[in-house]
């Protein structure tokens, strides 16, 4: 099988993988394209939280971007864990540098077990400079909430904070519905022309480590295949939801799910 595209995720690293560049590098590869990477930021991590984070320098991501796709353009790219405004401003100067147009970017900013992953200052500039940067931010509700300043609790309040940041700048917005305690789980796609409710049913279960991750790595995967947006968001949904309700149980806390779910081994593999 060949790789359909070529994907550069910008993310930490997560060293359970569940999460972070291991469950974006499983995802576009289970999608059948070829991963590249920029480390942000090594964690030492389980499915029980995060013992440490140690920052790679601001030039040295830089440096990954930039090296890494003047020999192999990616068609689109991902990016995760941005902790400080110093390496928001390194991926902005290397996003200007190499000029993809496909971007999807995930505010990642407070892990599964509640440890805080970005600092304030970068929640700024994030707000004001990168999201006007990227085709989609993929906020979940309390990221949404440190984004807008606005309380979510129900489906208005969603749709009200993604307009939000719609006006601040963003092209295409998916606020991921998971916190809210209801039977269905709505995940709301806006732009400046539409809005689309994404329904699904909600899994009982405690494994949902590296869901976001996965997901923003998902749309990008068939966003940089050609995939219209709202279907690349569709499409990324589905695969994530297959991947929760076969994912293996592994660990104490919040295990991980399953990336392997889209695919299928050849008998001589078996």
């Amino acid at each position: 099988m060949k790789p359909k595209s070529k994907i550069l995720i910008i993310a930490g690293s997560d060293s359970s993988g569940g999460a972070g560049i291991q469950a974006d590098i499983k995802t576009v590869t289970a999608l059948g394209s070829y991963a590249m990477t920029a480390i942000t930021a090594v964690t030492a991590q389980n499915t029980l939280g995060v013992k440490s984070i140690i920052s790679i320098k601001p030039k040295e991501i830089s440096n990954q971007i930039i090296f890494s796709s003047k020999d192999i353009r990616p068609n689109a790219i991902k990016i995760g864990m941005l902790h400080s405004s110093k390496v928001i401003k390194s991926v902005i100067y290397s996003l200007d540098n190499i000029k993809v147009k496909k971007i999807v970017l995930d505010p990642v900013m407070i892990a599964k077990g509640g440890a805080k992953l970005i600092d304030n200052n970068a929640i700024k500039l994030l707000r004001a400079k990168l999201i006007k940067k990227v085709t989609l931010i993929t906020p979940n509700i309390p990221e949404a909430e440190i984004l807008t300043k606005i309380k979510i609790k129900n489906k208005v309040d969603m749709i009200f904070a993604a307009n939000k940041l719609v006006e601040l700048g963003a092209k295409n917005v998916l606020i991921k519905g998971g916190h809210l305690k209801s039977k269905l789980v709505q995940d709301i796609f806006v732009n400046k022309f539409e809005i689309k409710i994404f329904n699904n049913r909600r899994y009982k279960t405690k494994n949902t480590h590296g869901t976001g991750c996965t997901l923003s790595s998902a749309i990008t995967t068939f966003l940089s295949c050609g995939k219209p947006i709202k279907k690349a968001c569709e499409l990324g949904i589905k695969y994530v939801n297959s991947a929760i309700s076969t994912n293996p149980k592994y660990g104490k806390g919040h295990g991980p799910i399953n990336h392997l779910n889209s695919m299928k081994l050849y008998k001589k593999f078996k």
